[in-house]
């Protein structure tokens, strides 16, 4: 099978790795040279995925059976013209779309679905902006409909915080599209990533969930299994096959949930392996979330997953620009017991683009938290030089 992969960072790498382990031909597509998934794929092709003619001309080029998007800022009206061509848009031509745009699936999820999630608002314009907070309230949360790894997501405290929001979300939008969503601040304990595999012809499974901890909008560290009562864990499984059943199609979804004092809150969805998962490269699972999501858009039956280890993932963060990274620390961090790492391979650095990520497990019977504690350590010994 041929797989055309839009986006080719690290988490398409890890799945172009995945597909080649099994004989697929992966063609990786990016608007820059050298991304991580092309250093492994078969072949690849530069172009800006929001251009729909370059988008046409590759998949005509191509011809591939399968088109697997990675990241948010493509042209994905003309998926329902390639679906009709008999391509396989994975998950399917309506999840690509709606996920997205945060609108579309979070009116989904909310207004179609009555799942429960934050109060929220739109807006295009600041003042739009200044409305919908103060329809939400204070403390709030605004991002961008189109962005990945918390680009342009910052909370509002104060009045004086509204503009600055605004200007930022503009600034960390991806596509041409320029609209916010405001949310009220859900008082969560805590949240979690709820990995979903949807089958074409055999039940929907689910992995032990992932927690994870923030700064900036993106993830720094994430955890399996995350710690959540079993009533808690049945309605975020209830919640994800209702809004993964309603999209269609088939493979790895990533639904995050917020964990409060009066239950579970729906927060946002990735049609795709997730960030946070990449715990699953320490070897958490029978099959890491990369290899589900092949499985899952190739037909093979996944029989069951399950949770064989206690485990942890830290992000190597970069702390300066740079048009050629180099790295230390790689012998300490390769000299630690139960611990791996993974170096994106990304050609140029900037503050906090995360660059690579250490990988942390122990047995199911050690205290997650000093799971945590030990990636935590291994990812500080790695340092990104210009």
């Amino acid at each position: 099978m041929k797989i055309l992969l839009l986006g080719s960072g690290e988490l398409g790498k890890e799945f172009t790795i995945a597909a080649q382990r099994i004989g697929q031909t992966v063609i990786a597509v990016d608007s820059y040279e050298n991304a991580p998934a092309m250093q492994v794929a078969h072949g690849f092709e530069v172009i800006n995925m929001l251009d729909g003619d370059a988008l046409d001309r590759i998949v005509a080029k191509h011809n591939p059976d399968f088109i697997v998007p990675e990241i948010e800022a493509i042209r994905t009206e003309r998926f329902y013209d390639y679906e009709k061509q008999g391509i396989t848009v994975v998950p399917s031509a309506k999840a690509a779309n709606f996920t997205m745009n945060r609108k579309a699936i979070r009116d989904l999820a909310s207004k179609e679905l009555g799942l429960k999630t934050a109060n929220y608002r739109y807006a295009t314009t600041a003042k739009e902006l200044q409305k919908g907070v103060e329809a939400v309230g204070m403390p709030c949360v605004v991002k961008p409909l189109m962005s990945s790894s918390g680009k342009g997501q910052s909370t509002i405290k104060t009045e004086a915080d509204i503009e600055k929001a605004w200007n930022y979300a503009v600034e960390g939008s991806r596509g041409d599209v320029v609209e916010v969503i405001v949310e009220a601040f859900v008082k969560f304990n805590s949240e979690i990533t709820l990995l979903t595999v949807v089958q074409n012809n055999n039940p929907t499974l689910f992995c032990a969930p992932i927690g994870h901890r923030q700064e900036r909008g993106d993830y720094q560290e994430s955890w399996q299994p995350a710690r959540i009562s079993d009533k808690d864990l049945y309605e975020a499984q209830d919640m994800a096959e209702k809004v993964t059943e309603a999209l269609g199609g088939a493979g790895l979804f990533g639904v995050e949930f917020f964990l409060a004092d009066d239950g579970v809150y729906f927060s946002e969805l990735s049609p795709r392996p997730h960030d946070t998962g990449m715990v699953t490269l320490a070897g958490t699972q029978n099959f890491n979330e990369f290899e589900l999501h092949l499985r899952a858009i190739l037909s093979l039956p996944i029989f069951e997953i399950t949770l064989e280890k206690n485990g942890a993932s830290a992000v190597i963060l970069a702390s300066e620009n740079s048009t050629n990274p180099s790295y230390t620390g790689i012998t300490e961090i390769a000299s630690l017991p139960k611990t791996d790492f993974r170096i994106f391979g990304k050609p140029t650095s900037r503050p906090y683009r995360r660059m690579g990520v250490a990988l942390v497990n122990d047995t199911l019977e050690t205290p997650i938290e000093e799971v945590v504690e030990k990636a935590k350590k291994a990812a500080s010994l790695v340092t990104v030089h210009s």
